[in-house]
């Protein structure tokens, strides 16, 4: 699954600049205080920075409050959106940086969530033993991570981003993207030992 990559989407990462165009229409009706198209926005990006908050702060408490904080600046700072960045980075970057002071205001420790034990239909229940198994191992791989390095890989590998257009949510230079890329890929092999070679 971790394997080696440069700008190219994650495997299991949906096209995401497919509604690009449509995005950025929503974004100017927004600036102009259309309520509907907030609400159309704030439906086609719940989903995916809820999964994103949830892997970054790895609080349940936080996801919520971040996501209402984030559409909220989306909202009120629509008009100040240049188009020289997709809509998704613009949206993503106020995530990002919005979660960040939330776990900087967190006195006490982030709480280890527990993984989703759903598993595909039609699996043997010996296998769906064994998925669970597979996932709970990366989750808590993933877990062990920084905060930085987690991002990093959360949002290559599973939102099917670039390190350019990471470099752009988390404000820093594309070599410090893949700096971060490369020592969390180390950490997790080290982390998922004997099973490494499926995923890194």
């Amino acid at each position: 699954m971790f394997r080696s990559r440069d700008d190219r989407p994650g495997p299991e990462a949906a096209p995401i600049d497919a509604d690009e165009p449509a995005e950025r229409r929503l974004i100017g009706r927004i600036a102009a205080r259309d309520l509907h198209a907030f609400e159309q926005l704030y439906r086609a990006y719940r989903a995916r920075l809820t999964r994103f908050l949830d892997r970054m702060t790895r609080h349940s408490g936080l996801i919520e409050e971040v996501l209402n904080d984030t559409m909220l600046v989306v909202w009120n700072r629509a008009e100040r959106f240049d188009g020289s960045s997709k809509v998704s980075t613009w949206i993503f970057a106020i995530a990002y940086r919005k979660a960040l002071k939330a776990l900087q205001r967190q006195d006490e420790a982030v709480e280890e969530e527990t993984p989703d034990e759903r598993s595909a239909s039609g699996a043997g229940p010996e296998q769906q033993a064994q998925d669970r198994q597979v996932k709970a191992q990366l989750v808590r791989a993933l877990d062990a991570l920084s905060v930085d390095h987690r991002t990093v890989v959360e949002l290559t590998y599973f939102h099917g981003m670039g390190y350019r257009e990471i470099a752009q949510i988390v404000d820093c230079p594309v070599d410090t993207v893949k700096t971060r890329m490369f020592h969390a890929r180390r950490r997790l092999r080290g982390l998922l030992a004997g099973n490494a070679k499926d995923w890194l």
